[in-house]
């Protein structure tokens, strides 16, 4: 398969990451006989630096036009600090995320039970949590109407969802549900919100299309509540754009460190893969930033073209390097192993797939996985 990738490292640690999932890339591409073209654009606070525009014309245009966009990281503390800040890094990924039409941020959260003991949380609690969040993205209060009173004392954003943004990505989540654990938790805060009523309303609607999928609500406080006291209860949490934010966030704790989950935001013409971390300034070019999320956001993307072996042999190199304690120091405090190590020997074990890992079809991402 020929594919053209849209290559964004953006700010921070994002090169480094990036890097290393190009280098898996390659491997797969060596491997498994395909070709992917890589093109690199700048965003975030890097093109504001040199453009005066966190996201380019030119860098939409290489996006518009690729076949999928491998994303780094976006943000900057002289930004970041900044509250008077007109012009900010983040804006450049809202503005993509909006024009690439990627409604959905699909967030897998699993613990690998070679990293069981390293989650700040019991074994006995973490233990087989599976599950993954669908979270709506191109709505909601991030991108509602914004207004500032002119002696600056007064502030709102404005949350709006139509049906139609919120049916489009609650079918996504009941067919994954279709094919995990059949259940789907929706998280709002139906109590408080007119919005969140309007989702209870359509979702129950769409639920009623896929009678063998359960349908449980929960508030946005106790669903915070209950990913922490059993996560593993969930299978597909479906829920709007802030609250997704927050809890795919603090599902990244479970397994340990946000450096191991991936996303990919799809919509019906374009995707986009990215680590959920954001650019970790204070690691720049010290090599030690873990590489996995990025490396495991090449699999989804695979998976994403059909490419089944190939997504297979990303995550089998993956958990072998965990097998091995090849890891960066943010699993393990004495590792001696940088972040350019840990993505060559991922990107080795690509090349040299060890017939006593086995990992079963099933996509890894959609809560099927099975190590032996």
């Amino acid at each position: 398969m020929n594919l053209t990738i849209a290559l964004l490292p953006g700010d921070g640690i994002g090169p480094e990451v990036s890097a290393q999932a190009v280098k898996c890339l390659r491997a797969v591409e060596e491997i498994f006989g395909h070709q992917f073209e890589f093109i690199e654009g700048i965003v975030g606070a890097n093109a504001i630096d040199k453009t005066g525009n966190p996201l380019p014309d030119s860098t939409l245009e290489l996006c518009k036009e690729a076949d999928a966009v491998l994303f780094g990281a976006i943000g900057d503390p002289k930004y970041d600090n900044d509250p008077d800040a007109k012009i900010r890094p983040e804006q450049g990924l809202l503005k993509l995320r909006k024009e690439l039409e990627l409604f959905s941020n699909i967030r897998p959260v699993k613990v690998f039970p070679s990293l069981i003991d390293r989650s700040p949380l019991k074994k006995k609690i973490i233990r087989g949590t599976d599950f993954v969040i669908y979270r709506e993205l191109i709505g909601g209060v991030y991108f509602g109407e914004k207004h500032l009173s002119e002696d600056g004392t007064v502030a709102s954003d404005l949350c709006t969802y139509s049906e139609a943004e919120i049916s489009r990505i609650a079918h996504m989540a009941f067919k994954a549900a279709k094919i995990r654990r059949k259940k789907v938790t929706l998280v709002d805060k139906a109590n408080v919100l007119e919005s969140s009523r309007l989702w209870r309303k359509v979702v129950s609607k769409v639920g009623e299309s896929y009678p063998e999928v359960t349908l449980e609500f929960l508030f946005i406080d106790n669903a915070a509540m209950q990913l922490i006291l059993n996560p593993s209860q969930f299978d597909v949490i479906l829920t709007e754009n802030m609250f997704g934010d927050i809890l795919s966030d603090e599902g990244s704790a479970i397994g340990g460190s946000i450096g191991l989950l991936p996303s990919a935001s799809v919509g019906e013409s374009h995707a986009l893969f990215e680590p959920i971390h954001g650019s970790y300034p204070q690691a720049k070019d010290k090599d030690i930033a873990n590489p996995i999320a990025s490396i495991l956001s090449t699999a989804m993307l695979l998976d994403h073209f059909n490419l089944d072996e190939e997504s297979k042999a990303v995550v089998i190199a993956v958990l072998k390097s965990m097998k091995n304690d090849v890891v960066t120091p943010d699993l393990d405090k004495n590792s001696k192993y940088g972040t350019n190590y840990v993505g060559d020997f991922i990107s080795s074990n690509i090349r040299e797939l060890d017939d006593h890992l086995i990992i079963n079809r099933e996509n890894i991402w959609l809560g099927k996985s099975t190590i032996i």
